[in-house]
């Protein structure tokens, strides 16, 4: 049996214990007021030249630029994160293989396919969640945010701890399917599953363009 299967049999054993039992699964829902994350998706991570960048990531910017658009034009706060150069601390042993182009300015950069507008706000962050030793709690308050979409990478990581950060800060977290990626595929889907199941809501990006379409700009202090 391929990983892959072997992991979509596991994850509906764990769905039906979870029903059986009747725990967690609950929805958190969409608020009034919402701001879109992108999650690391620098050239570090999304051009493949470096150890930890991977093509698998290339979905999820396709479907990050299709969101990007709907929350600019309803005033909807639009947030980035990556790594600062130069680092002070080393995030893996990858990042300097001599095998691949050694870790740069560049690999902190974001990627042109989904780069910010001037003025967006971008968090040079040093651990994996969006929240930790950042400024991102107070900005989302300050704005009356009470919903956070979340897109990048990867999955299993800073995608992850963001959103259960976010969960702890009374947000709701919504994390949108087709604009996370992660560079292994059983590790993509099962943090997915387990995040809907406890976590965060897990939708699709039709659903979410839909709710960015119909949203209001939020109330700004």
């Amino acid at each position: 049996m391929k990983a892959i299967d072997a992991l979509h049999k596991g994850m509906a054993e764990v769905d039906a214990y979870y029903k059986e039992r009747g725990i967690f699964q609950e929805k958190f829902g969409f608020g009034e007021s919402l701001a879109l994350i992108v999650i690391d998706m620098a050239y570090g991570w999304t051009d493949p030249a470096y150890a930890g960048g991977s093509s698998r990531l290339d979905g999820a910017i396709t479907a990050i630029q299709q969101l990007l658009p709907l929350a600019r034009a309803k005033g909807i706060p639009v947030i980035y994160t990556t790594s600062p150069f130069p680092q002070t601390q080393i995030k893996s042993a990858a990042d300097f293989s001599p095998r691949f182009r050694q870790w740069d300015q560049r690999a902190c950069e974001i990627d042109e396919r989904v780069k910010p507008l001037p003025g967006e706000y971008i968090i040079y962050k040093e651990h994996a969640s969006a929240f930790a030793g950042t400024a991102l709690v107070g900005y989302l308050l300050g704005r009356r945010i009470d919903t956070l979409l979340i897109t990048g990478c990867s999955t299993s990581a800073c995608v992850r701890a963001t959103a259960t950060d976010a969960k702890s800060s009374q947000m709701k977290p919504i994390v949108i399917r087709e604009a996370v990626q992660d560079r292994c595929e059983v590790l993509h889907e099962f943090t997915l599953f387990d995040l809907q199941a406890r976590f965060a809501d897990v939708v699709d990006l039709e659903q979410a363009k839909l709710k960015l379409q119909h949203s209001h700009t939020p109330i700004r202090q």
